[in-house]
């Protein structure tokens, strides 16, 4: 029930007609052809592509940083910086984005892709800082212990024993991140300026009747690669860190 919209999308987009409706008039591959001749298409799906990489490796850096020093140092406050950490999932999306476009205008960020990158680093966080908690509270602190016993300073354990330990889920997170930020358009529509991400122009596209097909098919794109994306990076999220 769930997933029936996305399969009538994938469906659909197999038409020859422009007209969603039954039966189809015929089973043809043109709209998916049609996308890699589509240079505005192509443009907004690789500035989605640079947004998204970058906002996903600051916001995993981030939250590997802040997982950690929540987990391992006992800060004081620590669980109201945990539940403050969470808040972005918790705001809706329009405010988030009315709010960081008055602050980035205050501080002399225009509307651009630098813009949408800044406001996708702070939404994707709280996701990042989650897994890598619970990464780190599963993570067996004894292995840790016994590399500064040996002589290894903090740094030098932190960086050759609690990250290679926490692969799969900085993997996971990253996988997680991008996915939200590629995906995303609440924020990405109150900061964008002159260039557009793929839902931005996802969204341009559906005034235009004769467009729809192409659409369709671009959405089962995503859909499928979306899909395969979200099962890696569940299951490297459930690999437990094991020690070579």
């Amino acid at each position: 029930l769930l997933y029936l919209p996305s399969a009538c999308i994938m469906l659909f987009s197999f038409n020859s007609g422009i007209h969603i409706k039954f039966p189809l008039d015929s089973f043809t591959f043109d709209w998916y052809r049609a996308l890699a001749a589509n240079g505005s298409l192509l443009e907004a799906a690789g500035n989605s592509f640079r947004v998204g990489f970058t906002a996903a490796t600051a916001a995993t850096a981030i939250g590997v940083l802040g997982g950690f020093g929540l987990v391992r140092y006992n800060l004081k406050g620590g669980k109201a910086i945990t539940g403050l950490s969470i808040m972005p999932l918790l705001i809706p999306s329009i405010i988030l984005g009315i709010s960081l476009l008055v602050l980035l205008r205050v501080i002399g960020v225009g509307n651009s892709l630098v813009a949408i990158t800044i406001g996708h680093v702070i939404f994707c966080t709280p996701l990042s800082v989650s897994i890598m908690i619970s990464r780190f509270v599963d993570l067996d602190r004894t292995l840790e212990e016994a590399a500064l016993d040996l002589g290894a300073r903090e740094i030098a354990t932190f960086l050759q024993i609690t990250l290679p330990l926490s692969a799969s889920a900085i993997a996971s997170a990253f996988i997680l991140c991008f996915l939200t930020s590629f995906d995303e358009f609440v924020i990405a529509f109150f900061l964008s300026g002159t260039r557009s991400t793929l839902p931005l122009y996802i969204w341009g596209q559906l005034r235009f009747p004769q467009k729809l097909p192409e659409i369709l098919a671009l959405g089962s794109c995503v859909l499928v690669g979306s899909l395969i994306l979200v099962m890696l990076g569940e299951i490297l999220r459930r690999q437990r860190a094991t020690p070579p």
